[in-house]
């Protein structure tokens, strides 16, 4: 396997002139992005006259931090956006970054994916939150993952993508433990009402994360929230890109719109503007050739609440600790917890 840069200070002109095709004669790089299992970078190219290369590019690789790159590790989240990007990309609808180059090591702990640049552009902001044009532009997205996706067998059956049972028994038995460091971190944070709800899903866990799953009918991003947006790529060009695919899998579309109008978009917002956005999709869905009823859509929406409490708690537990990582999982578990509430999403869960 030919080796590739898993650091952006790894990544040289001659190894750009080999992937681009076009000459580089200097690069120089700086960190971009709030991810906290894989950082990213943007790359300035020094081009002779005439150069074929663009000015900029945009990388991403492992994490830096040990912890979140042995979590990334043990659950195969570099090799799950490589694969993405090399199989399934191409087959959605969903606006995504062009990939100039992509490397994955054979046991899955070094990457490289290399991106178009898709600024200027302005970054989603899980804590800041968005306004509904936003929300509105994200929902049109989701619906560009889920219709084309929809029962389609070329993507569904790809192995890479099935759910492994080993995994699910994993994150069953270190759930109790993220609970527990979640408690200890926040339970003077957190509203009551909300952390009640967190140790009533951990009480669940055997029904959360259970490896008896329904037939999956889509593919689904698995963290689709602000964070993982970008607005107004291009300059303006277009409204919105959907970036970080390390978590995605196949199960029920509304895990993921579940997850956006709870932990994704904040109470308020969601609180607002719920019928609307729900509508949108079903609508957006229609328009694809995918035509859904809220009866059919309700309890899965409702469950979807529960995913984002579950992904603020875990993940808060197993990367890196930082000031911006806790209020980012604070202010995901306070919308997920707003929604699951309002709508008995543990009832959901227990077939009520």
């Amino acid at each position: 396997m030919e080796r590739f840069p898993s650091h952006p200070g790894d990544v040289t002109p001659e190894w750009l002139t080999r992937v681009l095709r076009a000459e580089v004669e200097g690069v120089s790089w700086q960190p971009i992005g709030t991810g906290q299992v894989g950082d990213s970078a943007r790359f300035t190219l020094d081009r002779h006259e005439g150069s074929a290369a663009p000015e900029t590019v945009a990388g991403k690789f492992p994490a830096a931090d040990e912890t979140s790159r042995s979590t990334a590790a043990m659950f195969g989240l570099y090799s799950k956006e490589v694969n993405f990007y090399r199989d399934i990309a191409a087959q959605l609808a969903v606006r995504v970054p062009h990939v100039y180059f992509s490397g994955l090591a054979e046991d899955g702990d070094e990457f490289i994916l290399l991106f178009e640049d898709l600024g200027p552009c302005r970054g989603g902001n899980q804590i800041a939150g968005c306004d509904l044009s936003d929300a509105e532009h994200a929902i049109r997205q989701a619906a560009a993952i889920h219709a084309p996706s929809w029962h389609n067998r070329a993507i569904l059956d790809a192995e890479w993508l099935v759910a492994k049972p080993e995994v699910s028994a994993q994150i069953r038995a270190l759930y109790p433990q993220a609970q527990a460091i979640w408690r200890e971190r926040y339970a003077d944070t957190l509203e009551p009402e909300f952390m009640q709800l967190c140790e009533a899903v951990a009480e669940h866990t055997v029904s959360v994360f259970t490896t008896e799953q329904p037939v999956p009918v889509s593919l689904v991003h698995g963290d689709f929230r602000l964070d993982n947006m970008l607005f107004d790529i291009n300059g303006g060009a277009e409204p919105i890109a959907v970036l970080d695919w390390q978590t995605v899998t196949i199960g029920n579309p509304m895990t993921d719109i579940g997850y956006f109008l709870g932990c994704g978009i904040g109470d308020d917002l969601r609180s607002q503007h719920e019928d609307r956005l729900i509508d949108l999709w079903l609508s957006e869905m229609a328009a694809r050739g995918v035509k859904l009823s809220r009866g059919d859509i309700w309890d899965d929406y409702r469950r979807g609440a529960i995913h984002g409490v579950t992904t603020a708690v875990f993940s808060a537990a197993f990367v890196e600790r930082t000031e911006r990582g806790d209020a980012n999982f604070l202010s995901m578990a306070r919308g997920a917890c707003a929604l699951a509430l309002a709508h008995d999403s543990l009832g959901a869960l227990k077939g009520e």
